[in-house]
């Protein structure tokens, strides 16, 4: 009964915790989706099937592609390999998370914890001492989708009711964030560097030549995404680290 009482007790400052580290990342999290919520409602959706997509779907990059599918009637297989592409770095992040979780956490935990593995959620449960437990990221995940889908919520209905000069204008705003993200990184790395001219360099020809037109726009994102990342693993790999042990 005491270990169980600790254990519990140790549980509930697990989640406590990460809660707390939880809100900048559902603060930032509001303010990206709710441009998302606007750029939905644009391409025809509804503002409950904007939410839905939100509450189910962590993913800002695949949401923001998926849209664009959705928008230019794209078929389900463009769909299907775009979000598998643009998604499949959550799959090693989980591998590398559930070393970190205890070794006695049943499976059902671990899959909880990563469906909602985010970049950012990944980043502050891997940077944590020692082994990580699921209520940590439960915590985490209890700021960080409502951000998400609230900011959803609040940029669907905004998309309905303001002038549709202001929806251009705020619609904007996802690409403010896409260089925020490219640009540092791009002034101290040249591997990361060459992998935005190169995107930027096979987008241009795809919207050029008059052949490459007709691919739709699905299968673009698919093709510089395998293109351009198999060039830059290949001519630029990242060499392998000693990871330090984890603290018991």
């Amino acid at each position: 009964m005491k270990m169980r009482r600790e254990k519990k007790l140790m549980d509930s400052e697990s989640f406590k915790r990460g809660l707390k580290d939880g809100i900048p990342i559902g603060l930032g999290y509001f303010a990206v989706s709710f441009t998302f919520g606007i750029m939905a409602v644009s391409g025809g959706l509804t503002t409950w099937q904007a939410v839905l997509i939100s509450l189910t779907n962590l993913t800002s990059a695949g949401q923001f592609a998926g849209i664009e599918i959705i928008a230019a009637a794209g078929s389900y297989w463009e769909m299907a390999l775009t979000q598998l592409i643009i998604n499949l770095r959550y799959c090693l992040m989980s591998f590398s998370l559930s070393q970190k979780m205890p070794g006695d956490a049943p499976r059902f935990h671990r899959y909880l914890v990563s469906f909602g593995i985010t970049d950012e959620i990944f980043g502050i449960s891997a940077s944590q001492k020692g082994k990580v437990s699921p209520f940590y990221n439960y915590g985490t995940m209890c700021v960080a989708i409502p951000g998400w889908t609230l900011g959803t919520l609040v940029g669907a209905v905004s998309g309905n009711l303001l002038p549709s000069f202001m929806v251009s204008a705020l619609s904007v705003a996802i690409y403010g964030m896409f260089l925020a993200v490219i640009i540092p990184p791009s002034k101290t790395n040249r591997a990361v560097l060459g992998v935005v001219l190169g995107a930027m360099a096979v987008s241009s020809l795809f919207a050029a030549v008059p052949v490459l037109k007709k691919v739709s726009s699905g299968f673009v994102i698919i093709i510089t995404t395998v293109l351009v990342a198999g060039a830059a693993a290949y001519f630029c790999p990242v060499e392998d680290e000693k990871e330090d042990n984890y603290e018991p």
